[in-house]
């Protein structure tokens, strides 16, 4: 067996890393794994001694929690765990396969919440005669123990009888958080709003309108807001006496423009040809301003109705 130790030293203790190239003779192995999916955020410890498996264990942390913060509660709830319970011996192999983790071990700029908890508990556990060591063990690749650990995570998932053993925010939770409350009460606004009718009908979801990047004209700002040069808006605000279309097939409204307008059947040809290769036309102005975006504006952009 080769063993390489590194060794870091933090304000607490000194956090020994193992890099292994064969089992090692551990009495007390502790085998971690975290992880977050649509199921939620969980982790899973498989301790065994003197390679005989004796206590299994799960948690379930807050959704809010990422999958480092799993693997990190992992650590220190085998490490808690093994010293509250009695064993014949007191050296003790932590294998994680979170590399991040271990990289924050080791780096002593870095002092987050859980991080310096595991690395308290160590100093706790060395002035009681323990020693406390960690390897990294590539996750999946058929190994007894990481197996169990991961099996172990999945089965928290599915236990609703499991408390949330960590409910902390995390920092980089808070920006997500702040952009979704943000964008749920703009989402409410515009739902209860008695204005903006024809906006609502091309963005009615204001998530979905954030992840178009649209470079806004004049005609397109008109067109999708149903304000300004249209002759059925400059009609209702007074403005002029006659909203009908110059060829006087209908009044000169949104729909008329990209739907209906002979002036504009060639334009419009163009941007029919392109949704008609995937169904019918007409689309919604929903469909039209996302997911047919480029050819819809170069429609809007190209046309001239008569009120120019």
């Amino acid at each position: 067996m080769e063993v390489c130790v590194v060794a870091a030293v933090c304000e607490h203790c000194t956090v020994k890393i193992i890099e292994r190239k064969a089992d090692s003779p551990y009495y007390i192995q502790a085998y971690t794994d975290g992880s977050k999916s649509e199921a939620g955020v969980r982790a899973g410890i498989a301790i065994y001694q003197d390679n005989n498996l004796t206590s299994t264990l799960k948690y379930q942390l807050s959704e809010r929690c990422t999958n480092n913060l799993a693997e990190q509660i992992a650590i220190l709830k085998a490490l808690e765990h093994i010293q509250s319970i009695e064993m014949g011996g007191k050296i003790v192999l932590i294998h994680t396969d979170s590399q991040i983790t271990l990289q924050l071990l080791q780096n002593k700029k870095k002092h987050t919440r859980l991080i310096e908890l595991i690395r308290t508990k160590i100093n706790e556990m060395e002035q009681h005669k323990w020693s406390v060591e960690f390897t990294w063990i590539k996750a999946h690749t058929g190994h007894r123990g990481n197996e169990t650990a991961d099996q172990l995570a999945k089965e928290a998932a599915n236990n609703k009888n499991i408390e949330e053993s960590y409910t902390k925010i995390p920092k980089s939770a808070i920006p997500n958080e702040l952009k979704e409350n943000s964008i749920k009460q703009w989402q409410s606004e515009c739902e209860n709003a008695t204005k903006g009718e024809t906006a609502k009908l091309f963005f009615p979801k204001v998530e979905d309108r954030l992840e178009i990047r649209i470079n806004t004209t004049p005609k397109f700002t008109t067109i999708t807001t149903g304000n300004g040069n249209i002759k059925s808006y400059l009609y209702k605000c007074k403005i002029i006496d006659n909203p009908q279309c110059q060829r006087k097939n209908g009044d000169q409204t949104v729909e008329h423009i990209i739907f209906e307008c002979t002036n504009f059947d060639q334009e419009r040809d163009k941007l029919k040809a392109v949704v008609m290769r995937k169904e019918n036309w007409p689309v919604s102005f929903n469909k039209l301003s996302t997911i047919y975006y480029i050819n819809f504006k170069e429609y809007i952009d190209s046309v001239i109705w008569d009120n120019d």
